[in-house]
């Protein structure tokens, strides 16, 4: 499993899936917990769904 996720990418789905848990608990809906998907895939460096469509955000070495 490479990593597929380049920084701001990571940085993007970070912030975005901690404001989704957020107003999960905020608006106490289960919805929230969506938002690990974001967090998860942040923190792993790796998107599946990008693996189907060849999609690389990170830089070349």
């Amino acid at each position: 499993m490479n990593a597929n996720m380049g920084s701001a990418d990571r940085i993007i789905r970070f912030v975005l899936g901690v404001l989704i848990i957020a107003v999960g608990i905020y608006y106490k809906s289960w919805w929230g917990a969506i938002g690990i998907i974001p967090l998860a895939t942040a923190l792993i460096r790796w998107c599946p769904l990008y693996l189907p469509f060849g999609i690389s955000t990170c830089r070349k070495s």
